[in-house]
C-alpha cells in the first residue's frame, strides 16, 4: 500500500474511533428480542411518545453513557460462549435508528466475529431521502433481523398514540420485504378494533420475508416511571388484555377474517 492508501486508512481508523453511542443500559441475558439468547443494547433516546411507552426514561437524546461500537461488543462477546449457534447481539432503545451510524459499526464488528445481529426499531425516522438511505442500506448488509414495531395500522390512530405517522415505517417494511430482509413484526396490544387487526393481517400478508408475527400485550408495568418523571400517564383507564381477548387478536391477526371469527 501506498503512503496515500495508508494515510486514508489511518484517517478512517480515526473517524471510526471517533464514532460513539449513548447507551441506555444493556441485559446480558434476553431471551426475547431475537432467536436464542440475546445480548441486548438499549440506546438513549426516541422522538416518538407513544402513550403506552414502557421506558419514558430513554426519550432524551442527550442522555445515556457515551462507547464506542468496539468497547460495546467487547462487552457483549464476554457471553459469547452462552449464544450457540442462535443467539447473538440485539440492538433496542429507545429509537436505534437515530444512532445508525453507531449501530452500523457495531454490526460491522460483530459480523466479522460471525455473531448474529438484530435491530428491534419502530422505523421512525426511515425516509427514502439523502443522507440517511445510504446509511440505511449499509446497515442492511449487515443486520440479520429486523424486529419492526408497528404501533398501529391506522396513519391518523398512529397519530394520536405516538404523535407521528405510520407511512414511512410501512415503507420500511416493504423496503425491507424488496431487499429479502429478515423480519418480526411486533404489534401492541392496545386496542381491539377487529377492522384494524384484520388491516394490519392482510399488510403483513403482502410482506415477503416476515418470519414471526406476534403481539405484545399491553401491561402497566412502567407506569410508575412516567409518574417518576413528573408525566401524566393517558392510558390509565386502559386495563391489561385477559388471555381471551389477546387469543382473539392474534386469531384475526393470523386468519385476516374477523367477520369470519365472529360467526363461529
Amino acid at each position: 500500500m501506498n503512503d496515500y492508501g495508508q494515510r486514508i486508512c489511518a484517517e478512517m481508523r480515526i473517524i471510526m474511533s471517533d464514532i460513539k453511542g449513548r447507551i441506555h443500559s444493556v441485559e446480558s441475558f434476553g431471551s426475547v428480542d431475537g432467536p436464542g439468547v440475546r445480548y441486548i443494547v438499549f440506546l438513549q433516546g426516541c422522538h416518538m411518545r407513544c402513550k403506552y411507552c414502557h421506558n419514558p426514561e430513554t426519550w432524551k437524546l442527550e442522555d445515556g453513557e457515551l462507547q464506542t461500537p468496539q468497547e460495546v461488543f467487547d462487552k457483549a462477546y464476554r457471553y459469547h460462549n452462552y449464544w450457540k449457534d442462535n443467539g447473538g447481539i440485539t440492538v433496542s432503545g429507545g429509537e436505534a435508528l437515530l444512532q445508525i451510524e453507531f449501530v452500523t459499526e457495531l454490526f460491522k464488528i460483530a459480523k466479522k466475529e460471525g455473531v448474529h445481529t438484530t435491530l428491534d426499531t419502530s422505523g421512525n425516522p426511515f425516509t427514502f431521502e439523502e443522507p440517511f438511505i445510504s446509511k440505511f442500506n449499509e446497515l442492511m448488509a449487515v443486520t440479520d433481523l429486523f424486529m419492526l414495531d408497528i404501533k398501529h395500522i391506522d396513519d391518523e390512530k398512529h397519530k394520536k398514540l405516538t404523535g407521528w405517522t405510520n407511512k414511512n415505517i410501512l415503507d420500511m417494511a416493504k423496503y425491507l420485504s424488496d431487499n429479502n430482509k429478515d423480519m418480526w413484526i411486533l404489534v401492541p396490544k392496545v386496542t381491539d378494533d377487529k377492522e384494524d387487526l384484520q388491516a394490519l393481517s392482510d399488510f403483513v400478508k403482502s410482506l415477503k420475508t416476515v418470519k414471526r408475527f406476534e403481539i405484545l400485550p399491553y401491561h402497566t408495568l412502567g407506569v410508575f416511571k412516567w409518574h417518576d418523571l413528573g408525566v401524566k400517564y393517558e392510558l390509565e383507564d386502559i386495563m391489561p388484555p385477559t388471555k381471551e381477548e389477546i387469543q382473539r387478536a392474534d386469531d384475526i391477526l393470523h386468519t385476516g377474517d374477523y367477520k369470519g371469527y365472529l360467526e363461529k
